[in-house]
């Protein structure tokens, strides 16, 4: 038999961490052993428990921790992580480390560096005289740089149960419940947005189609022209509807304030296109074509308008961002 210790921090009883690595672990074939656990007594006490993890063969095992890395299990052992040269400008060395969007950490010279930014699919790149790792797309990488490999010397730190609602915005990362109150989520938004804006901070809208087609383009608007909105990201798709409702009050030829069909479908693409034959939103609302929507209230009042293509856009609207890794780059 092959065998690891490993230990889990936090809250691993109420986050049902703990009962999730011991399913992994028996669902591919491993056995394990308790050798202790301490359980919080109170709500915001953290819990601890090191298991012993045994399989038949080293290779079930090293896949096993790997999957067990993933629900924020540590090995015990204080080893660095290990690097290689990447072999060509957006090529990663084999074996590259592949991240998730939780917090990670890297060991080197027996201290734990914060990887950054926390996101998904993406390679680790060491600057070791600086003492920083950075998660790296395959558009980002050069040649012989640095890249951890393996799974050695890594930490992640799993999602857990927040034990205060400090993050307004957690709902986000959590499956929505029907029954939940939704006016406290949008109250408690509305009052980070307030603090936000008192702060002579910068406020970004991600926004969705949904936005226009539920007739909530209007209370946008009104953000908008209170300064309240410095940057918009948006697909075609949301812009080619908002400027049909400006222009023909419809939403993909439906009428947003009483869901009832107006022109038809073809009403977004004689938008595309009128503002196509212009140039784009910019000279639409100079010259215009263009006087009321989201859209509209950005250009007047020098908002930041990001769009983003997709395979399915018709058009696209002039200034929709269509290569996947500039598009990238940008967000």
């Amino acid at each position: 038999m092959f065998s690891e210790t490993i230990e889990l921090r936090g809250h691993i009883i109420d986050s049902l961490i703990l009962p999730k690595v011991l399913d992994q672990i028996l669902t591919n074939g491993g056995n394990f052993k308790i050798t202790e656990v301490q359980i919080g007594r109170k709500r915001a006490d953290q819990s601890f428990a090191r298991i012993e993890v045994s399989t038949e063969t080293g290779e079930a095992l090293d896949e096993l921790i790997l999957r067990l890395r993933q629900q924020g299990a540590e090995v015990l052992e204080r080893a660095n992580a290990q690097v290689a040269a990447a072999l060509g400008d957006g090529v990663f060395p084999p074996e590259f480390y592949v991240t998730t969007n939780q917090q990670t950490f890297v060991r080197f010279g027996g201290k734990e560096i914060e990887v950054t930014p926390s996101i998904i699919n993406s390679a680790i790149a060491v600057d070791r005289k600086r003492g920083r790792a950075r998660a790296i797309k395959f558009f980002d990488v050069k040649k012989g740089d640095e890249i951890v490999v393996g799974h050695q010397g890594i930490r992640v730190v799993p999602v857990q149960r927040a034990t205060t609602h400090t993050d307004p915005f957690q709902f986000i990362n959590n499956i929505v419940d029907a029954e939940e109150p939704k006016s406290a989520i949008i109250r408690e938004i509305a009052e980070e947005l307030r603090r936000v804006h008192g702060a002579r901070g910068k406020i970004a809208v991600v926004a969705g189609p949904a936005i226009v087609r539920t007739g909530g383009g209007a209370h946008l608007v009104r953000l908008i022209e209170r300064g309240c909105v410095h940057r918009l990201f948006a697909g075609n798709a949301f812009a080619a509807y908002d400027v049909e409702h400006a222009l023909f009050g419809t939403s993909l030829g439906l009428d947003p304030d009483v869901a009832i069909p107006r022109g038809g479908h073809e009403n977004h693409l004689h938008a595309i296109n009128a503002i196509r034959q212009v140039g784009g939103i910019a000279a639409a609302v100079r010259e215009k074509v263009l006087t009321s929507g989201i859209m509209h209230a950005c250009v007047e009042h020098g908002v930041d308008i990001v769009l983003i293509g997709a395979v399915g856009d018709e058009g696209p609207i002039p200034g929709v961002t269509t290569n996947v890794i500039e598009c990238e780059k940008i967000l």
